[in-house]
């Protein structure tokens, strides 16, 4: 191809890490020789921001979305932002927006530029959410259960996210001593619907005091401070520890025997939950809350899902990991990592966005 293809990312911030490292991998190993690429994001506060501009690209500081109100002068603003995209001649403007605003995608069709977005998080409550599909050139999922938003629009893609699975992996961490207690470990920033509180109570109605549980994430806001406190109501204090934010939990992981996400079936949910792909990555077992997101993940081993907010259900499946000998528990952990590398690596992630850049571009041509 004797043209690149220029396409424009844009995204709200780059505050924190989330999306904007599933940006980062993207952009970093997509085929530069093939595309040309640009960024737009709405302010350069943020210590990730820095990381971005680690990537020497083109970055525009530039709201690509607006305000509704007042309707009288929402044309004349998004007219603003079409001209902003029309000025730099895109072939293609991918959205990482997480809000259900459709004032970008009418930007870009007034310019007539193609517009796909990728959605994250479960939840397609509002008719916003409606037109901003409507507008989309192409959607892609990051589940299945997500198909069933736009049942009438045939131009989406499921692509799941991927992860470094070489980064992932338990041989940087060889030869480590076994412990005498049953590790337990979960990876969140503490908010209600991470739904820590059925661990605890599982935790609690074992009665093993070899039972151990490691919790990774921010935990200084009001859930966080309730969770504690609800370790020590519950006699865990000894059982459980409260680790704060890490920048890197490859080595908590791979010190535990299980790993556990018990997020409830209520609120945003989870899209595809990265932190539970990690520790299957890191190669140990899993136990995960039968929900979307979480169930997609796991669905080709389901016994290692249980009732959302169901403690004894959860208790029941530690048990289960637990009884099994120390052999079994590592060959499970390596069937979960072997599904991770043939599902869910950076480079199949990579791949599917370039093959459908490259036909969206064709079809546009």
């Amino acid at each position: 191809m004797s043209k690149k293809i220029r396409i424009l990312f844009t995204t709200s911030n780059f505050d924190t890490a989330g999306s904007g490292k599933v940006i980062y991998d993207l952009i970093h190993g997509l085929d530069h020789n093939k595309f040309d690429i640009e960024i737009a994001c709405g302010h350069d506060r943020g210590h990730y921001f820095k990381v971005i501009q680690s990537l020497n690209l083109p970055i525009h500081v530039f709201k690509t979305k607006t305000a509704y109100r007042p309707y009288f002068s929402l044309l004349f603003r998004v007219l603003k932002i079409s001209k902003f995209f029309k000025s730099h001649d895109y072939d293609l403007i991918h959205s990482w927006q997480w809000s259900n605003d459709w004032t970008e995608a009418l930007a870009a069709k007034l310019a007539g530029i193609p517009w796909i977005y990728t959605k994250k998080a479960m939840g397609f409550e509002s008719k916003h959410w409606r037109i901003k599909s409507f507008l989309a050139k192409h959607i892609i999922t990051i589940n299945d259960d997500m198909r069933a938003y736009f049942p009438n629009k045939h131009a989406q893609s499921l692509i799941p996210l991927g992860i470094d699975t070489a980064y992932y992996s338990p041989e940087h961490f060889p030869d480590l001593p076994e412990s005498e207690t049953f590790q337990i470990i979960t990876v969140a920033n503490l908010a209600p619907v991470k739904g820590i509180e059925v661990l605890l109570h599982a935790i609690h109605q074992l009665k093993d005091p070899q039972v151990r549980l490691t919790i990774l994430g921010y935990n200084g806001n009001d859930y966080g401070q309730a969770m504690q406190a609800l370790s020590q109501s519950l006699g865990l204090q000894n059982q459980v520890r409260f680790i704060g934010k890490t920048a890197d939990v490859r080595p908590y992981i791979v010190a535990s025997n299980l790993y556990v996400i018990p997020t409830l079936d209520q609120g945003r949910k989870e899209g595809m939950p990265m932190a539970l792909v990690e520790a299957m990555s890191m190669g140990i077992p899993v136990l995960g809350s039968n929900i979307s997101g979480i169930k997609y993940v796991l669905k080709d081993f389901k016994n290692l899902l249980f009732k959302a907010g169901d403690s004894h259900a959860l208790c029941k499946l530690i048990l289960d990991i637990k009884s099994l000998s120390h052999n079994e528990q590592r060959q499970l952990g390596a069937s979960l990592r072997s599904y991770c590398i043939n599902h869910f690596t950076l480079e199949r992630f990579i791949g599917l966005h370039e093959a459908l850049y490259l036909k969206l571009k064709t079809n546009k041509d």
